[in-house]
């Protein structure tokens, strides 16, 4: 740690003055020393009349010489030599008053040190140094990070500037201050950003956006500046602020919480930062963030972060890319399909399964990662780990036997939806007591009335299966029940699928987050109570009709439901083709037959 020469000057003076009063100490000390001598020869030197005044206390007596002994003439008279020899105990004095004070101080370090870990304050001593990590050997290039084509060619434009800043803005024009890459989590955000300065060749600070802020006021501020200070001494060079939205905030945003001024603070430092350096010193600020609605619009704004760069969840194609870059790294069967696994994985990220399949490889005494890995690795990311040690009585398995087999034969005779993968009963996870996982066959962005109502009708197809053959409700339909209510209010309310109520919007979509579901819907309606009433009607209309649907279908298939039920029951899980074995008869009841496919041209479009 380097001092300053005005630090190093305060300091001389404090080692002068502690000198000083170990000087003072020393004389005062020798001045006032008290040699203790035998009571017997204090009597004797009170009877030859040597003492001059006494001092009487409560445990010593203290007595001062007429005279100093004459200790020189008795030597000489009896002809013994002597010298004289001067003891200093300045060493000694000193240690007794330094050595206390440094086992002192050093006791309150490491007793400070240890409570400012526990706390998460880290090292006190630099507490205005910000916390950023130096790349500069990365070995991660544009060829590792998949499945974002579209963001990945925007951000070549970064990479051309740090190669050559000169010769890019030739034009007159000037590369963005600072680039935002938005996503929902896991979407390779900072890997993406740790590809563009290996791509460049230049060094990657990075730091979190939580990082900056502590207890102590200022300290966010302090690490800000000091972040662009070291920048600037390494340039060029990219700055990669994670998690904005810890320091982002929007400012007087969330009132009721309470106050936020050091965060305020910080994040003011930040937008002084950014409007006082030059890129053209070769500085590029990176920032990620899967909150933007919640940014301060200043740091939105010209000059600051005034590029977007849009990293979304991977389509079956980016899907199948990311899964290749991952699979290069274990060892597989050759019945694994990149492509298969794809369409498996909608709306799944990066290599969480690719890895938790070798997991499972490994734990099965495997000499390679097959295909059925990669299965139960869905399953275990999707439904939960198997719990096997719930043991349901027989009545409960039959129950969920049924409802289990109603989802998939209404999926399976409905030809739009996504095509049924695996049923089974076998408990998962906190309270799922058994899963019916359903394959898309494409990756979808627009739905129609029909095709909702046909995700209505799978959803249902549990209760119904239960109703027809029990003629009694159980609880296992909640889940199911909460997501036919929602679609069936969002295709009223919000779609306009209703002719009745007309083309009108009745209640805005809910705010969400990248990546998390919608918060609770608010309060406030711009409606009366008679449209509510009709919002209500329409919404149990759907509802109903579709319930009846998919009552017909299961009816109508009465004598398949009960072959696949005495399946399942028997095997606890049937995969796809089994399945397409056990419905090779599967029939639409009449109301069907006029809007659908026959059953048979749908199951060989499927194959």
């Amino acid at each position: 740690m380097q001092f300053s020469k005005e630090t190093t000057f305060n300091i001389w003076y404090v080692v002068a003055a502690i000198l000083g009063v170990l000087l003072i100490q020393h004389f005062w000390i020798e001045s006032q020393r008290v040699e203790p001598i035998p009571y017997c020869e204090f009597e004797r030197y009170l009877d030859e009349g040597q003492i001059n005044n006494i001092i009487v206390g409560n445990r010593f007596i203290w007595g001062y010489f007429k005279e100093p002994p004459a200790l020189a003439q008795k030597l000489v008279g009896k002809g013994v030599r002597y010298t004289g020899v001067v003891e200093s105990t300045f060493l000694r004095d000193v240690l007794s008053w330094v050595l206390p004070i440094l086992l002192f101080f050093g006791l309150w370090m490491f007793v400070f040190r240890r409570l400012a870990e526990n706390q998460g304050l880290g090292n006190f001593l630099p507490i205005g140094k910000s916390k950023v990590y130096v790349e500069k050997d990365i070995k991660v290039t544009f060829n590792d990070v998949a499945g974002v084509d579209e963001a990945r060619e925007e951000l070549k434009e970064v990479v051309a500037f740090l190669r050559a800043p000169q010769e890019y803005g030739r034009l007159g024009a000037r590369i963005p201050k600072g680039v935002l890459l938005v996503g929902p989590p896991g979407t390779r955000k900072t890997l993406l950003a740790r590809a563009i300065a290996d791509e460049a060749g230049v060094p990657f600070l990075s730091i979190n956006g939580s990082e900056f802020v502590e207890m102590f006021v200022g300290v966010g501020a302090a690490r800000v500046r000091d972040l662009f200070e070291q920048a600037k001494s390494i340039a060029p060079c990219i700055i990669f602020i994670d998690e904005l939205d810890a320091l982002g905030k929007a400012r007087g945003a969330f009132p009721a919480v309470g106050g936020h001024d050091e965060r305020e603070q910080t994040l003011n430092q930040l937008l002084v930062e950014l409007d006082r350096f030059d890129p053209a010193q070769g500085i590029v600020l990176l920032a990620a963030t899967n909150r933007p609605e919640i940014l301060d619009p200043a740091l939105l704004r010209t000059g600051r972060f005034d590029r977007q760069v849009l990293i979304d969840r991977p389509d079956k194609t980016g899907r199948v890319q990311i899964r290749k870059v991952h699979m290069r790294k274990v060892t597989l069967t050759e019945d694994v399909d990149a492509e298969k696994i794809a369409a498996l994985t909608t709306a799944f990220t990066g290599a969480g399964l690719v890895n938790e399949a070798a997991l499972l490889a490994t734990r099965r005494g495997a000499s390679a990662v097959a295909m059925q890995d990669f299965t139960a690795g869905i399953e275990r990311i999707v439904a939960g780990l198997e719990k096997k040690s719930r043991l349901l009585n027989p009545e409960e398995r039959k129950v969920v036997a049924y409802h289990k087999m109603g989802h998939a034969l209404v999926a399976l005779a409905i030809s739009k939806t996504d095509a049924v993968h695996k049923v089974s009963i076998i408990p998962r996870g906190v309270g799922a007591l058994g899963y019916t996982i359903q394959r898309p066959t494409e990756d979808r962005y627009l739905m129609t009335r029909d095709e909702l109502e046909n995700k209505i009708a799978v959803l249902l197809g549990g209760r119904a299966a239960e109703k027809l053959v029990f003629g009694k409700l159980s609880t296992g339909a909640a889940d199911d029940l909460a997501k036919v209510t929602d679609i069936a209010r969002n295709m009223v309310v919000r779609y306009g699928m209703d002719e009745t109520l007309g083309y009108v919007v009745y209640e805005p979509e809910r705010p969400s987050f990248l990546g998390n579901l919608p918060s609770a819907a608010p309060n406030e309606r711009h409606f009366s109570e008679a449209t509510a009433e009709v919002i209500d009607a329409a919404m149990k209309s759907i509802v109903h009709a579709v319930f009846n649907r998919a009552t017909a279908i299961l009816t109508a298939n009465r004598d398949v439901l009960e072959r696949c039920v005495a399946a399942l029951l028997e095997k606890e899980t049937l995969n796809e083709d089994e399945l397409r074995a056990l419905t090779r008869d599967l029939r639409l009841p009449d109301t069907q037959a006029a809007a659908a496919p026959p059953m048979a041209a749908a199951q060989a479009a499927r194959a």
